[in-house]
Formats: structure tokens, C-alpha cells, sequence
């Protein structure tokens, strides 16, 4: 065995760079996925930030089982060891003590080294481990910075302690674990900020209460824009997006929204109709679908003004507030859903087709 005295090599393999670019990964987009999933209420993508850490998690244990095998089933090597310094850095409330040692290590085949670790020592057992004194310690031999001093060692190495003289090292024999590589932490660095900077992007529409997931105009044919609105509509799907000082609560402006997206449609029923301050979103049925669709002529849009503000005034959200209406009829009746988030959390009320309120739900 050669032990290396000095600074030991950094680690920058392609398999470090990789574990490190994986590991910042996680670390950025599931932290991002928690606060954007709470921000915009999409539970799928909450919960994908509380699991993704617990994968990462269950894949590096998995990847580093053959290396835990491979150095569980070498022996470790037995040598007497000087004690050069302790310092109890923790545990003092227990009966056992956080030790920190620094040891000369001497194996018998090898130059002595030196080797500082931390180890937990019951406090009837301290005084056996002085400065100055010669222990026994057993160490990896491909690891020989993880040293352990042998609590109980067997009589012959008890008898040659007893009786042994072992010379100090120099400091500059100080063995320790390669140190993680510079560029190693510039990946996971870069990983973590493109990962949660991902993760805001993707979802910035609903983050910023703007159309950002449009189709591109290769699919979806490119926009129809006025001054005052720009409407996109595809085969699944179509959007209209107000201009400034505009609101889709203004007379006649939603109805008339509605009407523009239906011409671009093959048919008349929906699947969900979804309204905000300055968007509008309906998601057109497949054709030969069997899921429960509605015709949006058939709405009450009249109601609308007064459902939003009855929900912004009356159900304790707090200011300032946003609101949002979500038409759909999966439960097999039609209900108009106005839901509003502000200071004190969010709240909601459900109406039936003809604008009548049937549930209020309070903020929280």
C-alpha cells in the first residue's frame, strides 16, 4: 500500500461531473417544483417535487451497492497508532462522546501517516485514550484515512500497545478523502439554476397569468392579431388574450370571445371553458368522444360579473386577488366554478348552468 502525503488530487472524472450535474438537477428542480406546484395548485407537479429527491435518493443507493460490496469485503488492516490530539465536539449529554482525534498511524509494511477523524467514545472510556498515548486502530486499506481506534483489541495487540513506542509523523503526512474537483461544482452548480430556472419556464404561463404554452405556428397557424386581442386556435384547443385595460368581465366581451373560437372549431362542444382577467381558454371535445361536453352558447354569461364579484367580496380571500372561472360538467351536471386567491388563501363558489350559486368554500 502507498499512502500519498500532501494535497491530494481533486476529482473531476466524467463519472463525477455526471453524479454532480444529476445530483444539482434534483436539487434545483425539486425545490421549484414544490414552490411553483403551491403556487398555481397543480398537485402533480407538487408531488413530483416531494418524490423526485426520494428517486434520486433510491438510485444512488442502488448504483453504489456494488462499491459498498467491493469495500465491505476487504479486511481491514490492523496498526498501532499514537494519539496526537482528541477534542470532544459533541454528544456531551449522552454517555457517549463525539471524539475528534488525530492519530499517527504506524502499519508495519508502510511509512506512519497521520489521520484525523471523528468517533464516539463512552466517557468511562476517554481516559484510556490520551494525548500520548498508543492505541489500536484498524483502517481500510484502500481507505486509510477512515481509521477506527479498536475498542477491545485482541490480547496480542493489547500486549504489543501496552509495550510500544510510536514516533510521531509530520504534519504534512495527514492523509484525507480526495476532495471533490472544482469542476465538479461548477456543473452542479449550473445543473441546479437550468433545472428551477426549467421548471419556472415551463409553467410561467400560469405563474404570470400569461398564455405562454400556445401551439407553435407550424401547428396551430399563426395568430390572428388586432389591437386590442390576439386569438389562437388549433385542432385541440383555442385562446383569446385581451389586450391592456381590458377585461373579459366587460359587456359582451366574453360572449363575444367564445363566439371567434368557435368559428375556427369542426364542432360546437367543449370540454372545459377556463376564464381569467385578460384569458380565455377552451379545450375543444375529440371527435367521437364520449366524455361529458357542453355547448358554450348555452352559458350564462349575463351571471358572470356578479359570480366574480360576489367570490372577491364575500368569501374572505383578502387583497390583492386574482379570479378564475372553470366551466366543465364531469360530475354530468354543468357547474361554473369561480375561484379567487388573495392574501388570506383561496376561496371558491359553484354555480349550476343558470348561474345559480349551490356551494360557497370560504378561504381557509
Amino acid at each position: 500500500m502507498t499512502i500519498a502525503t500532501g494535497a491530494p488530487p481533486t476529482r473531476n472524472t466524467p463519472a463525477a461531473v455526471a453524479s454532480g450535474f444529476l445530483m444539482g438537477g434534483v436539487i434545483g428542480a425539486s425545490p421549484a417544483a414544490l414552490v411553483v406546484g403551491a403556487v398555481i395548485e397543480n398537485a402533480p407537479l407538487f408531488v413530483l417535487g416531494i418524490v423526485l429527491p426520494a428517486v434520486y435518493g433510491l438510485l444512488f443507493f442502488l448504483a453504489g451497492a456494488p462499491r459498498r460490496a467491493r469495500e465491505a469485503a476487504v479486511a481491514p488492516r490492523t496498526a498501532l497508532a499514537l494519539v496526537e490530539s482528541r477534542e470532544a465536539v459533541g454528544g456531551e449529554a449522552t454517555s457517549d462522546v463525539a471524539v475528534r482525534f488525530e492519530l499517527t498511524v504506524a502499519p508495519d509494511d508502510v511509512p506512519a501517516y497521520r489521520a484525523a477523524f471523528t468517533q464516539h467514545v463512552n466517557v468511562v472510556d476517554l481516559a484510556d485514550y490520551r494525548p500520548g498515548g498508543v492505541v489500536v486502530a484498524q483502517y481500510p486499506p484502500d481507505r486509510p484515512w477512515r481509521v477506527r481506534i479498536v475498542k477491545r483489541p485482541t490480547p496480542e495487540w493489547e500486549e504489543r500497545a501496552a509495550g510500544a513506542r510510536v514516533d510521531s509523523a509530520p504534519g504534512s503526512a495527514l492523509v484525507s478523502e480526495t476532495p471533490e474537483g472544482s469542476a465538479v461544482g461548477i456543473v452542479r452548480l449550473l445543473a441546479l439554476l437550468l433545472a428551477a430556472g426549467g421548471v419556472v419556464l415551463l409553467f410561467r404561463a400560469d405563474l404570470f397569468d400569461q398564455n405562454a404554452s400556445a401551439p407553435p405556428p407550424s401547428a396551430a397557424g399563426p395568430p390572428v392579431s388586432s389591437s386590442s386581442s390576439t386569438t389562437v386556435v388549433s385542432s385541440a384547443s383555442g385562446t383569446v388574450t385581451l389586450g391592456p385595460n381590458q377585461s373579459f368581465l366587460d359587456r359582451g366581451e366574453l360572449r363575444g370571445a367564445v363566439t371567434s373560437l368557435l368559428k375556427g372549431a369542426d364542432t360546437r362542444a367543449v370540454l372545459t371553458v377556463v376564464v381569467r382577467e385578460r384569458l380565455l381558454s377552451i379545450v375543444y371535445a375529440p371527435t367521437g368522444a364520449q366524455a361529458s361536453t357542453f355547448d358554450p352558447d348555452s352559458l350564462p354569461y349575463d351571471r358572470f360579473p356578479a359570480l366574480v364579484r360576489e367570490a372577491r367580496t364575500s368569501l374572505g380571500a383578502g387583497s390583492p386577488q386574482t379570479w378564475q372561472i372553470t366551466v366543465e360538467r364531469l360530475t354530468g351536471s354543468l357547474t361554473v366554478r369561480v375561484g379567487v386567491t388573495g392574501a388570506e388563501g383561496g376561496a371558491s363558489l359553484e354555480a349550476d348552468a343558470q348561474g345559480k350559486v349551490v356551494r360557497r368554500t370560504p378561504a381557509h
